[in-house]
């Protein structure tokens, strides 16, 4: 999982095992499960009995895409030429970045013709053969997913039809204070008419876990306002034994789940993963709360309450795609079918707090299926979030690589719960603990669990330390074995060989203590044993001499120190490829709140064991930061709803912040170990362009846009990759010398300047006529110009930048510096610079472009 834990490494593809028995799923069908559905438009069942076997040995799931092209390019087409072939919603105006809104993002006969198509391609290849369909992508990509032997997957390769054929591969999954560290009550909020209307509109797809339909957070009748569900939105809501009719409201307007991949695989349990949308982990559920959870939610923990919680945009619909598993995680061909319906049911952002196992293979990193989909996503105008990662603080460990994704990074915010350990010799410890404290100044017993449980001592009024072993107890069961003994408190004690590891504040309906540090746990134990008066012979304890008393944690702290970019959260440069070759794109692409989130949680989530059976849980992770994101990029969308994804990403970068509360540099740390002591300034390769700054993203000034035609080019420019391109989008690569730097990003990042290099950017003003000025700083050993210094730009109008970079030294480390633009009416904007290698003299690039 995305939140923070030890890290599942590698990339495991298992072997297919196929048993001839039913497995109950409601996809509201008559006809038998291996026929296709009348409208073709559905998923193909995701648990049928197979009429003979397939080589249980070598039967695996492929993702297959043909080389006709998907139906998101057919309907932008008929859209470009003005077909009546398709519908416009109510406004067909045009802003000035050309985009229009609300068309209709069906059309049923050209989507059932490349179901036709590939089903008999499947037919005429497989003759007499046994094989299992299990999706038809035909909306973002067309292909499927099929359950074929190897040998099957060879002769399928060859067929002219087929595009190329990809064995199926693991993912995993990457408040209550959060909207007021954003300023969002008095600022963007304000800006939208209040949390009332936050977000009104809008409707983000969750590519997750699922959902519990029973929260506060996700009701529709809590409002004195009743909102409608959004016309371009055309999703549905399963219904099933644990998900009935009524799940669905106007607030969370669909629900699907896809398990079709995992299922081929004997590892999918329908009790315990739950065949439906219902969110048996309690992560999607909580990310789905972070971004459009209602406002005004009061957060009752363990008898304890903790104010009231609100998602970013508490007015948006909220779509659920399941296609994560508490048991599993999730495979990629039930993600992209997950990506696919998303699109089609007319979602206009689209949050995953998921990435791959391990780097894609092959020419580069932007070639896989689910990156893929997701480029085709942004053709259709949906803004696309994604978690950056667990796995920092090393170089290189972001993943999630692709220009068109926004890619968020995890930092701290400024509310802290922490309490106290008071020592019999003075000495102040801090914990971690959603717990009351212990009575007044009164000092107790201390007594090891290991000591208590062997008879050693009967005191009812000691106060238990009780050792506890990650992932071989629960801190539940440990709190439980304390009241068994009538203990009046728990202290936790990490054991000195875990590093690394970061835990939650932990709800205790007793006073109770968890000290995360390895360092503190050992000056405690130091403390207690020598404390322990012990006969001199039999060596038994025969005094225990150590006291202590607990500070409570329940009423928060706030630091000023905040925001800092978290240790685990993953860190630039963007790899262009598995050997690790830098991309000139910028990763992540900026941070925002991850770290101690307060959000919703299911009633069956069993993600965090210590939150089990709770409505609520603060949890961690780069997976909490992607849905602060996506819900304010809901309130961009709500305010400028023409714009095009990029826009939406360049009013997010341009105005972030790289300065903390007190106008200090933001810190980032630099290690698992005693992170808050190894920490130095952040660079953009540890937090982007900054730290969100909702109220500034939404009067951006300028904003920096690039479309699909954009990113194919780009694409193209990369060796090798003609033939990928042609495979996954249909497109013939022309001859393209563009490189990553070349987009026009909110950001430049140059992974090799061999002697200079010339960047442009274009701007375009979406606010009133301004004067602007341009300054900036040069990375070390790079000079910088740019032009024009002064410019004015009127309403709707655009401007070049031109940046020029040229190596002074020779250097293979990277060096930061950045372009600021000032309005005259107020508005600034941030260009991050980042070059990683400097030539001073000309050298042979081994980069080729086709």
């Amino acid at each position: 999982m995305e939140t923070q834990r030890t890290p599942v490494t590698g990339w495991t593809v298992r072997r297919a095992k196929l048993f001839l028995r039913w497995i109950g799923f409601s996809h509201r069908r008559s006809s038998p499960p291996w026929e296709e559905p009348s409208d073709g438009l559905h998923p193909t069942p995701q648990a049928i009995i197979i009429p003979g076997s397939l080589c249980q040995e070598d039967a695996a799931v492929y993702i297959v895409t043909m080389k006709q092209p998907p139906a998101v390019h057919y309907i932008d087409e008929l859209k470009r030429l003005g077909s009546s072939g398709v519908s416009y919603g109510g406004s067909e105006s045009f802003n000035i970045l050309n985009k229009t809104r609300n068309y209709s993002r069906t059309n049923t006969n050209y989507s059932s013709y490349l179901i036709r198509l590939q089903n008999s391609m499947l037919r005429r290849a497989f003759k007499g053969e046994r094989y299992l369909k299990l999706y038809s992508y035909h909306y973002l990509i067309n292909g499927f997913a099929v359950l074929i032997t190897s040998q099957q997957a060879e002769k399928i390769s060859r067929r002219h039809e087929v595009a190329n054929v990809l064995l199926d591969f693991s993912v995993r999954t990457a408040t209550t204070h959060t909207p007021e560290f954003l300023g969002l009550p008095q600022g963007a909020w304000v800006q939208e008419g209040g949390p009332e209307v936050a977000g009104e509109g809008i409707v983000i797809g969750f590519i997750d876990t699922g959902i519990d339909p029973t929260h506060p957070s996700f009701s529709d009748y809590l409002s004195v306002n009743r909102y409608p569900i959004p016309r371009h939105f055309s999703g549905i809501c399963e219904v099933t034994k644990d998900f009935p009719a009524g799940s669905c409201n106007r607030k969370l307007v669909g629900a699907r789940h896809f398990a079709a991949s995992a299922i081929t695989r004997g590892i999918f349990n329908a009790t315990l993963d739950h065949a439906s949308p219902l969110d048996g982990d309690g992560h999607g559920t909580h990310t789905a709360s972070t971004a459009a959870g209602n406002h005004g939610i009061p957060v009752v923990v363990s008898g304890h309450h903790f104010g009231n919680a609100s998602g970013m945009a508490p007015r948006a619909h909220i779509a659920v795609y399941k296609a994560l598993y508490k048991s599993f995680g999730g495979f990629a061909a039930d993600v992209v079918a997950a990506i696919d319906q998303a699109a089609q049911d007319g979602v206009d952002i689209i949050s995953l707090s998921i990435t791959p196992n391990r780097r894609p293979l092959g020419v580069a990193t932007f070639f896989n299926p689910i990156d893929m989909s997701l480029l085709n996503a942004v053709k259709a105008g949906i803004f696309v979030v994604q978690a950056a990662g667990n796995t920092g603080p090393s170089p290189k460990s972001v993943s999630s690589f692709s220009p068109w994704i926004f890619t968020v990074g995890a930092s701290a915010h400024d509310r802290i719960y922490s309490n106290h350990l008071v020592l019999g010799n003075n000495l102040k410890i801090s914990g971690v603990g959603l717990a009351p404290g212990t009575d007044g100044d009164l000092m107790y017993p201390l007594i090891a669990a290991t000591h208590a449980l062997t008879n050693e001592t009967t005191d009812a009024n000691d106060i238990y330390s009780i050792r506890f072993v990650l992932g071989l107890s629960s801190i539940k069961q440990a709190l439980q074995s304390a009241k068994n003994v009538s203990a009046v408190g728990v202290i936790f004690y990490m054991d000195p060989f875990v590093i690394g590891f970061q835990l939650n504040p932990t709800p205790m309906h007793i006073p109770g203590l968890i000290i995360p540090s390895p360092d503190d746990s050992k000056i405690f134990l130091k403390y207690y044993n020598s404390s322990l008066m012990r006969d001199v012979d039999s060596k038994t304890i025969i005094k225990f001499r150590g006291v202590a008393k607990i500070l409570g944690g329940l009423k928060a702290n706030y630091s000023i120190s905040a925001p800092k970019v978290m240790y685990y959260s993953a860190r630039g440069p963007d790899p262009e490829d598995n050997s690790l070759v830098d991309a000139d794109i910028l990763k992540p692409n900026l941070i925002a709140p991850g770290n101690f989130i307060w959000s919703a949680w299911s009633s069956l989530g069993t993600d965090s064991a210590e939150f089990q059976g709770e409505k609520f849980a603060m949890i961690s992770g780069t997976s909490m930061a992607a849905p602060h994101v996506a819900g304010l990029a809901a309130l961009i969308k709500q305010k400028y709803p023409n714009f095009s994804p990029s826009a939406i990403g360049s009013a997010l970068s341009t105005t972030a912040t790289v300065y903390g509360k007190q106008g200090s540099p933001i810190m980032a740390q630099r290690a698992y170990s005693n992170p808050d002591s190894n920490m130095s300034p952040a660079t953009p390769f540890d937090m982007g362009s900054g730290f969100v700054n909702a109220t500034a993203a939404l009067n951006p000034g300028l904003i920096l846009d690039s479309g699909y035609n954009n990113f194919l080019s780009f694409l193209c420019g990369i060796n090798g990759s003609a033939p990928v391109v042609l495979n996954y989008t249909g497109h013939n690569c022309k001859m393209s010398t563009m490189m990553g730097s070349d987009l026009n990003l909110p950001s430049v990042t140059i992974s090799l300047l061999n002697q200079s290099r010339t960047v442009v950017r274009r701007v375009t003003n979406i606010a009133n006529d301004e004067h602007y000025s341009v300054s900036w700083s040069a990375p070390y050993g790079v000079s910088v110009s740019v032009s024009p210094t002064r410019f004015f730009i009127a309403n709707g109008q655009q401007q070049n930048l031109t940046v020029v970079l040229g190596s002074t030294m020779n250097s293979t480390s990277a060096s930061f510096g950045g372009i600021g633009l000032y309005g005259n009416l107020g508005h600034k904007l941030f260009i991050p610079l980042s070059v990683i290698s400097k030539t001073k003299q000309k050298t042979t690039l081994t980069r080729k472009r086709c």
